[in-house]
């Protein structure tokens, strides 16, 4: 696996005119992230950081600044090449799950590949793996009513994984969860990091979860204010134990 930065951002910033005010989301922000870390993003309510996961996901594309996405320059692209470069390096994980409610969970894991054109043996053969990956290889058939939120949210991780893409984006992942079922998401999270060493990148809100990263990264008005390393990640599972 390579060294080098599967993120570079340099001096991005971000503004919204709403009415006849601009609105200035992000001031400046440089962040490098390389192949195979945990990073939590945090910071309180209008800090930017939801700004920063869209730009970081390219959902949206900065006001200044340059971004580079696995070495490809993406700061300029249009809202095609954007969708492009999202379906090959990155796989979404929402609050909400964002599941089809009809639709079992093998054909939610399905859809991203099904967007890429691949024939449809593949497709099942590879969204049965992702959900065996995330202990649901007993769930393929069913739907998201028949499961419980962690499992839901299993499904969805399932399906972000099954392009394998070279980053996981968690956006409040645990954000509709109790306390047990938060500590599963996030033990699988952890597995997935450690055995497979995959980039994560989680946005949240909460001090416990964020503890379960590698780094820390904290935003505040638009800007970086702290970039920290955790030596001692807290290991998921123990409040899960100790309730």
């Amino acid at each position: 696996m390579s060294d080098g930065p599967v993120i570079a951002m340099t001096a991005i910033e971000k503004s919204y005119v709403t009415g006849e005010v601009l609105f200035h989301a992000l001031r400046g922000v440089d962040l490098t992230i390389h192949h195979g870390e945990f990073v939590a993003i945090g910071g309180p309510s209008g800090s930017g950081k939801s700004t920063l996961m869209n730009l970081l996901g390219c959902l949206d594309r900065p006001s200044k600044g340059r971004y580079l996405l696995a070495g490809h320059d993406v700061s300029d692209l249009d809202a095609d090449a954007r969708a492009f470069a999202r379906n090959r390096l990155i796989g979404f994980v929402f609050q909400g799950f964002n599941l089809l409610a009809r639709t079992s969970a093998l054909e939610n894991v399905e859809l991203p590949l099904a967007y890429r054109g691949t024939p449809s043996r593949e497709r099942r053969r590879r969204a049965a793996q992702a959900l065996a990956r995330v202990g649901l290889g007993d769930k393929l058939n069913n739907t998201p009513a028949q499961l419980s939120g962690g499992q839901q949210q299993r499904v969805a991780i399932a399906r972000a994984l099954v392009t394998e893409p070279r980053i996981l984006l968690a956006d409040e992942p645990t954000g509709n969860l109790d306390t047990a079922t938060t500590e599963e998401v996030l033990e699988l999270l952890q597995n997935l990091h450690r055995e497979q060493g995959l980039t994560i990148i989680m946005v949240t809100h909460e001090a416990d979860v964020a503890a379960c990263a590698h780094r820390a990264v904290t935003v505040r008005d638009g800007k970086i204010v702290r970039d920290d390393k955790l030596p001692s990640p807290r290991q998921a599972g123990a409040l899960r134990e100790v309730g």
